[in-house]
């Protein structure tokens, strides 16, 4: 009994201090966003990887108080690292990267910059603040509450926001398709022609074409997005609509495109992409989240993931694996296959006609 009471005490506890992470739930995103718009880890990185707290304030235009307490919260969360370095008449600190750090290098190879932009921009916050009604069989969905139309209009008729959303998913893309290729590079194996729907700035494409030369690539978008793509080698811009038509490859891949969109819409979706690929031969590759029974190092994140998709879409959601095989049986193809990978938070499930 003793020992019952104790646990129990200990939980209420436990649970004093965690309360405190979600009081100040916003702090953590709120002060690396700022650490983004300042550009300090660019800032590092032009001056080797470690810079003083008098030279980065007057590099960032901040003061150096209020540079220090921001530094201060970044160090103690595992962005930057503060080291003491001699000098001639007295000691100094200085501040250096960490692997954290350096995913808020805008131009860096890994960079994350654009997602947390995107997802901490008020265009974005203000339907979490609507989320209660995204279970109201009578209201509208928590974005279009707040904008009076849903998020693909409204990028429609705001080409920054639909460039900021182009720039984010460029990021996921990247490591996503880092990892696709490290892990899983025969999934390309075989194919001459992919079609990348929904493909936004061509990111993915761009990754797959350079690891393997021999296949041609069509970035398929909506005209708005397409338009301002960046041009590449073996890379073909296409405009259109996916609930239209799909141009014809030997295989068709779609990342973080089916999440969000309802059961019925991502059957549509694939009854398109199955049409554009040849009979027997050909795949759809369905790069997306799954939500496991088995816990993983991502499993919070893709939860997570789940609640964006109910800020921010009308029916979107992240799918279980049950889910998964609904929508790809009722878009009649005969067989998929699920490959999980160890280092990303989604898997590459791979339909075939």
């Amino acid at each position: 009994m003793g020992e019952v009471v104790k646990r129990i005490d200990d939980e209420e506890k436990q649970a004093k201090v965690k309360i405190w992470e979600y009081v100040l739930g916003f702090t953590p995103v709120a002060v690396v966003k700022c650490a983004i718009q300042l550009q300090i880890a660019d800032v590092l990185q032009t001056h080797g990887g470690a810079i003083t707290l008098d030279h980065l304030s007057a590099a960032v235009a901040c003061s150096p108080p209020v540079l220090h307490r921001i530094m201060r919260y970044l160090i103690n969360r595992g962005f930057f690292k503060q080291t003491l370095t001699a000098g001639e008449e007295e000691s100094s600190i200085s501040y250096t990267q960490t692997p954290l750090s350096k995913l808020l290098i805008k131009n860096g190879e890994n960079s994350m910059a654009a997602a947390i932009l995107l997802e901490s921009s008020p265009v974005m916050l203000g339907p979490w603040h609507k989320l209660s009604s995204g279970g109201s069989e009578k209201g509208p969905p928590p974005f279009e509450a707040v904008h009076g139309v849903d998020l693909w209009e409204y990028a429609s008729e705001n080409p920054a926001h639909s460039m900021l959303i182009d720039d984010a998913m460029g990021c996921i893309a990247r490591m996503t398709l880092a990892a696709i290729l490290d892990q899983y590079p025969e999934a390309f194996a075989g194919i001459r022609s992919l079609v990348d729907v929904g493909g936004g700035n061509g990111t993915t494409l761009r990754s797959v074409v350079k690891a393997c030369p021999w296949i041609r690539g069509i970035n398929f978008d909506r005209p708005q997005v397409v338009s301002v793509a960046p041009q590449g080698d073996g890379i073909e811009h296409v405009a259109g609509n996916m609930f239209d038509v799909i141009p014809k490859a030997d295989a068709a891949i779609l990342v973080s495109v089916l999440h969000d969109w309802s059961d019925e819409e991502c059957i549509e979706i694939l009854k398109k992409c199955r049409d554009a690929i040849p009979l027997n031969c050909g795949k759809v590759m369905i790069v997306e989240a799954v939500i496991q029974e088995k816990e993983d190092k991502y499993s919070d994140v893709r939860l997570a993931l789940d609640m964006v998709m109910l800020a921010h879409t009308q029916k979107g959601k992240e799918r279980t694996f049950k889910e998964w095989e609904y929508v790809v049986k009722q878009a009649g193809f005969t067989r998929f296959s699920v490959t999980n990978l160890d280092e990303a938070i989604a898997s590459v499930i791979e339909a075939y006609a």
